[in-house]
C-alpha cells in the first residue's frame, strides 16, 4: 500500500462501526416485573401526577386509547395477575394504614400512596375532592370533612370517547382495618392497572379508588359519596363515552365470585363477566338486587354496571377484618375474570 496511514484509519473505522452495530441489539422482556418489597413505594423513575385538582376531572383531556406496551418492545410473556402483589397491598392497607374512614388522616395517607402507585405505572392521576357530612358510620360517630377520589387515566385519555371504568372504594368504617372491605378490591384494582399499563386493553380503562363509600347514616343520601360525586361531575359527553362500570368491593372471600347489579342496569355487563368466568372455569353466582357499592351511583344515572364481590364473612365491619380473612386464590379468580373482561 502506498498510504499505510490511510489503511490504519480505514481498519479503525471498521472496528468502531462493528462495535456500534453490536451495541445496538435490543433486549426483550423475560417475563413479569418482580414484585416490589413495599407495594406503597414509588419507583425512583416514576413520573409525577400530571395534574391535581379539587374539582371534577378535566373534560376531554388529551390522550391515547389505553396504556400499551412500548412500540419497540412487545412483552415476551403476557401479563398475569399476581396474588402475592395483591396480598402485599392488602397487608399494607390493613396493617400499616389500618382503619381509614373517608375524611380521616389515615385515608388521606392511603390516597396519597395509591396515587403514587398509579403515577408510577404511567397514568395521569387526578384527585377529586368532595364534602362529606357528619353522621354515624356503622355505630361510630364521624365528623364532617372532605374526602377524595383518586382517578387514574391512560396518558392522553379523552373522556368523551368509548372507555371502561373500574372502581374500588379505599375507605373503611372507623372500627375496621378493612382487609376484605375493601383493601381486597383496591388490591385487585392496582393489579389490573399494572397489567393494563404493561399489555394494554380493548378500550381505555379509567381506574378509580373512591373515597367515602361507607355509610354515614341510613339511605342513599348518606352512602357512596365518592362515586356520587364522580357521576354528578360527569359531562354529557363523558356519560356517552362510558361504556361500562364495574365496582370491586369485598372480592377476597369464598370460592364463588358474586356478579351482581342493583336491578336497574341492563344485564349485558354482568353477562359478559359471567361468560368470561365460564370460559375460565371460575364459578360465579348472580343477583340483581345489590345496591350496596359504588356501582349503584352509576346505575342510578343510567350507566351499564356490575358489582363483583359481597360474599358474607364473620369479620365484616369489625376489628376482625384482617388480612388472614382474605383468600389469595379468590383474589386470583376475580383478577382473571376482570382481566378477561377488559381485554377481550
Amino acid at each position: 500500500m502506498s498510504n499505510p496511514g490511510g489503511v490504519r484509519r480505514w481498519l479503525v473505522c471498521l472496528a468502531v462501526c462493528a462495535g456500534v452495530l453490536t451495541g445496538c441489539e435490543t433486549s426483550t422482556d423475560a417475563g413479569e416485573d418482580p414484585a416490589p418489597a413495599d407495594p406503597s413505594a414509588t419507583p425512583s423513575a416514576a413520573p409525577s401526577p400530571r395534574a391535581s385538582s379539587t374539582g371534577s376531572p378535566t373534560r376531554d383531556e388529551a390522550a391515547s386509547p389505553s396504556p400499551v406496551p412500548r412500540a419497540d418492545r412487545a412483552p415476551a410473556v403476557p401479563a398475569r395477575f399476581r396474588r402475592d402483589r395483591a396480598m402485599a397491598t392488602i397487608r399494607w392497607l390493613a396493617r400499616e394504614v389500618g382503619p381509614r374512614e373517608g375524611s380521616s388522616a389515615a385515608f388521606r395517607r392511603a390516597a396519597r400512596r395509591v396515587a403514587r402507585r398509579f403515577s408510577g405505572l404511567g397514568y395521569d392521576v387526578r384527585r377529586q375532592s368532595f364534602a362529606v357530612p357528619e353522621g354515624n358510620s356503622w355505630g361510630v360517630p364521624v365528623p364532617a370533612g372532605r374526602s377524595t377520589n383518586v382517578i387514574a387515566a391512560p396518558e392522553g385519555f379523552r373522556s368523551g370517547r368509548p372507555h371502561l371504568l373500574v372502581g374500588a372504594h379505599l375507605d373503611t368504617v372507623p372500627q375496621a382495618p378493612g382487609a376484605e372491605d375493601n383493601a381486597s378490591g383496591v388490591a385487585v384494582l392496582l393489579e389490573l392497572a399494572r397489567m393494563a399499563a404493561r399489555d394494554g386493553t380493548r378500550l381505555p380503562v379509567v381506574f378509580v379508588a373512591f373515597g367515602a363509600e361507607e355509610p354515614r347514616g341510613d339511605g342513599d343520601a348518606l352512602h357512596h359519596f365518592g362515586s356520587t360525586a364522580y357521576v354528578n361531575r360527569m359531562s354529557p359527553r363523558e356519560r356517552r363515552g362510558l361504556q361500562a362500570m364495574v365496582s370491586l368491593d369485598r372480592v377476597g372471600v369464598g370460592t364463588v365470585v358474586p356478579v351482581c347489579t342493583g336491578g336497574l342496569s341492563p344485564l349485558r355487563v354482568r353477562a359478559m363477566l359471567v361468560r368470561g368466568a365460564g370460559d375460565m372455569d371460575v364459578p360465579v353466582s348472580t343477583c340483581s338486587d345489590n345496591a350496596a357499592s359504588d356501582h349503584w351511583s352509576f346505575e342510578k344515572a343510567g350507566e351499564p354496571v356490575a358489582r363483583i364481590g359481597s360474599t358474607p364473612y364473620a369479620g365484616y365491619h369489625s376489628a376482625q377484618d384482617v388480612p388472614a380473612v382474605v383468600n389469595p386464590a379468590q383474589l386470583g379468580r376475580v383478577g382473571r375474570v376482570m382481566w378477561g373482561w377488559v381485554t377481550r
